[in-house]
């Protein structure tokens, strides 16, 4: 038997690396199902806080759910052998994981200053996004064409959230609900443009960022539904294009001709 590697053993400190990294590994895939479920409530209580408030019983498990991410960010955090890598790959979920402790402690008035100025929110809006990518991706595991609907669904639903809470108050603003919000983040999405603009700060820039989105995406989309189509047509005898089933029965016909042209020569050699 052999004992724990010592990091001054040669190689003690590679071996050591890798063993941490393994451990992370497991760790992150036992934590998986649970946490992406939480997630999924997680995300549900943003856009609920967002548009309508939470109640005090609602609120207390939104923290409690907080805690817990906060002690899965912790135990991988003293696990990851590299520190600053693992950082640099979650640091949007160390910020969105931060929020709720300034907003609960309260310890300076700048906190709250940045709070009544709606940026913290903004901030969160875009943590909640890419934790729902993450938990999106632990659910789907394929990210191809579904993935990206059950996303765009949910950065719509989430992104109307936070421009109703920016707009709902905004002195001449035309996002008085969260159906117009949603409606006005669907038309952002789909490239097609509304008539109404948002009159916060905080509004436009998830606005834009809401438009890069839809930009990156709606493109690959369409891209995807036109090759359903023209796949569906090469499968008919009617269409213009082959499919598998006319590749299939050429392949067959050639190695036929292929078998009869080799039996004829065999034919002309026992001749000769």
């Amino acid at each position: 038997m052999t004992g724990p590697v010592g990091a001054d053993e040669p190689g003690g400190a590679e071996r050591l690396e890798v063993e941490r990294h393994a451990l992370l590994e497991q760790v992150a895939a036992f934590l998986e199902q649970p946490m992406a479920v939480l997630g999924v409530v997680w995300l549900v209580l943003v856009v609920v806080e967002l548009t309508v408030g939470l109640s005090p019983f609602l609120t207390a498990v939104n923290y409690a759910i907080w805690a817990l991410f906060v002690l899965q960010f912790v135990l991988e955090f003293a696990l990851a052998p590299r520190k600053l890598a693992y950082l640099r790959r979650n640091w949007l979920s160390a910020v969105s994981l931060l929020l709720p402790a300034l907003r609960a402690v309260r310890l300076v008035r700048a906190l709250r200053l940045l709070r009544a100025a709606r940026g913290a929110r903004l901030v969160r809006v875009v943590s909640s996004a890419n934790r729902g990518m993450r938990t999106l991706g632990r659910v789907m595991g394929r990210r191809g064409l579904g993935y990206v609907v059950a996303l765009t669904l949910l950065v719509n639903v989430l992104g109307a959230a936070g421009i109703y809470a920016f707009e709902r108050d905004a002195a001449g603003g035309a996002i008085t609900s969260f159906g117009v919000a949603l409606w006005w983040t669907a038309m952002t999405l789909t490239t097609m443009g509304a008539d109404t603009f948002p009159q916060t700060a905080e509004g436009r820039l998830l606005g834009l960022l809401l438009a890069i989105y839809g930009f990156a995406v709606f493109g690959y989309v369409t891209a995807s539904i036109a090759s359903l189509f023209v796949a569906r047509d090469a499968e008919t005898d009617e269409g213009e294009l082959a499919g598998s089933q006319q590749i299939d029965a050429l392949r067959t016909e050639v190695a036929t001709l292929t078998r009869r042209v080799e039996a004829l020569l065999e034919i002309q050699d026992r001749r000769k």
